[in-house]
């Protein structure tokens, strides 16, 4: 079985830099979650909860899911050091590419996630059975960008084809927009966010 790399890179991962796109990408996600007190965040690939630590002003209960478990564990010393309510977050090891889920969220948000993910429409319509009715998918990746090739990982997604695959899922109200150019922040290279809002 190939080492989750995840796993590997864990201690070092809340560098400067990270930290830092992290506050980019929250503030772009706060925007389009804003304040919903009687709902449930699912944070799928939260890592160390770079973001969905700081959404919970926002909602009744955050779902923090990843598959490295030590990242998780790292997100667990986090939300005992900050003193946060229990009944309020959850944190599980589950991988929904290679399982399905019987959580049910009000909002799912993906940051950096689908880049790292073969096969993004099986995913999204994990998500899309997951979510509640009327609820909504938030999608924080990186536009298509030629100069990336890494075996890994997709190079950014064309947002007129992450649209239409949405779309073949069922999701509607589909809005996706670049919010933010930055200096090597995908492999080394410039390149540029995108965030996409969609409804179930």
């Amino acid at each position: 079985m190939e080492p989750n790399r995840f796993n590997q890179i864990a201690s070092k991962y809340d560098t400067e830099e990270r930290i830092g796109l992290a506050k980019i990408i929250l503030s772009a996600v706060r925007e389009e979650i804003q304040i919903q007190k009687d709902k449930t965040i699912l944070d799928y690939g939260c890592g160390t909860g770079l973001i969905g630590l700081e959404l919970f002003d926002l909602v009744d209960q955050i779902l923090f899911i990843d598959s490295s478990e030590a990242m998780l564990e790292i997100l667990k010393e986090k939300i005992i050091q900050r003193k946060i309510d229990p009944i309020k977050t959850k944190v599980i090891d589950s991988d929904f590419t290679k399982m399905k889920s019987k959580i049910n969220a009000d909002i799912i948000l993906a940051s950096l996630v689908l880049l790292h993910v073969p096969d993004t429409l099986t995913l999204l319509k994990q998500f899309y059975s997951i979510l509640n009715t009327d609820g909504k998918l938030i999608i924080v990746d990186f536009d298509k960008n030629e100069n990336i090739n890494h075996p890994n990982v997709h190079n950014g997604f064309n947002q007129l084809h992450l649209k239409s695959l949405l779309t073949e899922v069922g999701f509607k109200s589909i809005t996706i927009k670049t919010f933010h150019h930055g200096k090597n922040i995908f492999m080394n290279q410039d390149a540029s966010l995108l965030i996409s809002a969609s409804s179930k």
